[in-house]
């Protein structure tokens, strides 16, 4: 039996529930019928009519060895056959699942010692929150349990992660943020420097901000800060100039523990291995997922600091056994995967590919952008771009909403062979490509961007807009 596209798209337009989709839009078919992927290959996907698209942000930020690599497919084959699934309940484990977790411990910065595992970075956020308030319990510090995050970052859209996500339209509606989650000033240097300020005297407002919040708060109902080396989803956002040298000063001043959130920065899109060694951080846990199986199969990680795990060891006696955990922690097959896509990132070098074709694709989204006049500014590290467009440049004023510039321009793109996010807080066009991109790959994504940015500067001219 042939089932054809248009069947496929009605099965699911009637039965499946899309995340971040306007449902009534969807189930009435104004905003046309979904994408049908069918295969990919390197930094392209292929639909069930046969166009090719690039895919200008490697799924979600997560993958990042390409699509169609056949190692990762025959590891993957190889467990399924030998043994698709068992649990890490009561010690429990298997030889991919012992050799990944001695290899991310050791591979990870700072002085880490385990890894707890699940299914996506949302879980692995939810298990660090359960982590610090197990840590401050079992120090006897029963009151140090409040969690800081930061105005638009990203840690997923469970219960607790979707707290500590800074952004408001992933809460309304669904009874969030929960209490216990704080948030402080967002570490982007373009739209919050004050006149006249320089990065590095930004970063220390943003610091005195934290210290603020921490002291009016009591910095004994503070348990712990998370945050990502670079913003994500908030705007791909690199850290200003000694950002993270400040906060971490304030950190260790009332004895916070820090979780560096690597779900995006980790396993080489910055052009270092992890978003940690990148920007000196020094973190007490580690959320990774995404690049760890470039999203081949399911999988996340916890990696617990010495620190950590030192006061959770010594105080098993009192309190039994380590109550956390989910049915399919540690899978088998996700090891394997994981196994596999490390083995392609360390033997071909990908945080380094992400570091010198980084820097080509730096250069080139500033060469082509920066002078347009409605980009106010363009950023980026690594393989991880963005072009935020502004209607005043010179006064920094933003676009009104309803003409949905970003969104404009990332149909643009999109229509031209390109997949590239318009981002939330503004709008930004986001890139984050496979990291085995080429500099001839950058060029052909650079240049449809720009084809798309021009058209809809062109049209704004066109309907009269002040530019």
């Amino acid at each position: 039996m042939t089932i054809n596209p248009d069947q496929i798209a009605e099965m699911d337009r009637t039965s499946v529930l899309h995340p971040f989709t306007q449902l009534k839009d969807f189930a009435s078919g104004k905003i046309g019928d979904p994408t049908i992927v069918e295969t990919g290959k390197g930094i392209r996907i292929q639909d069930a009519h046969g166009r090719q698209l690039i895919d200008g942000f490697a799924g979600l930020y997560c993958v990042n060895i390409g699509y169609g690599r056949a190692e990762v497919a025959e590891a993957i084959s190889r467990q399924a056959y030998r043994l698709a699934y068992y649990h890490t309940y009561a010690a429990h484990t298997t030889d991919e699942l012992a050799i990944l977790s001695d290899r991310l411990v050791k591979m990870a910065p700072g002085k880490m010692s385990k890894i707890f595992y699940g299914m996506s970075g949302s879980d692995a956020n939810e298990t660090q929150a359960k982590l610090v308030w197990y840590y401050s319990n079992l120090r006897g510090k029963p009151n140090k349990k409040k969690i800081i995050s930061r105005e638009r970052g990203y840690h997923g859209c469970s219960v607790i992660s979707g707290s500590m996500t800074g952004m408001s339209f992933y809460q309304d509606h669904m009874d969030l943020p929960r209490a216990g989650i704080l948030h402080t000033g967002a570490p982007h240097f373009y739209w919050g420097a004050q006149a006249g300020e320089t990065e590095l005297e930004f970063s220390k407002r943003r610091a005195d901000e934290l210290e603020a919040l921490i002291l009016r708060e009591d910095p004994d109902t503070i348990g712990a800060f998370i945050a990502e080396p670079v913003l994500g989803t908030g705007g791909i956002t690199p850290p200003p100039q000694g950002y993270w040298e400040e906060v971490q000063k304030i950190l260790k001043k009332y004895d916070i523990l820090l979780i560096a959130d690597e779900v995006i920065t980790g396993f080489g899109r910055t052009g270092s291995m992890f978003g940690s060694q990148h920007y000196g951080i020094e973190p007490d846990l580690i959320t990774v997922a995404k690049g760890l199986t470039s999203a081949y199969f399911p999988l996340s990680g916890a990696i617990v600091s010495e620190k950590v795990y030192e006061v959770m060891e010594e105080g098993a006696d009192r309190v039994g056994s380590f109550s956390h955990g989910y049915t399919y922690s540690g899978h088998p097959i996700g090891a394997a995967a994981a196994n596999a896509v490390l083995d392609i990132v360390e033997k071909e070098d990908l945080p380094g590919n992400a570091r010198a074709v980084g820097s080509y694709f730096q250069a080139q989204l500033k060469a082509k952008f920066t002078q347009l006049p409605i980009v106010g500014e363009v950023r980026g590290v690594g393989l991880m771009g963005a072009i935020e467009f502004v209607a005043d440049r010179e006064r920094k004023t933003r676009f009104a909403p309803g003409l949905t510039v970003g969104a404009r321009i990332s149909k643009a793109a999109r229509s031209g062979g390109l997949i590239a996010r318009a981002m939330p807080h503004g709008d930004i066009l986001g890139l984050a490509p496979p990291l085995v991109t080429t500099k001839e790959e950058v060029d052909e994504i650079v240049a449809i961007a720009e084809s798309a940015a021009r058209s809809v500067m062109d049209e704004l001219i066109k309907a009269g807009e002040k530019i």
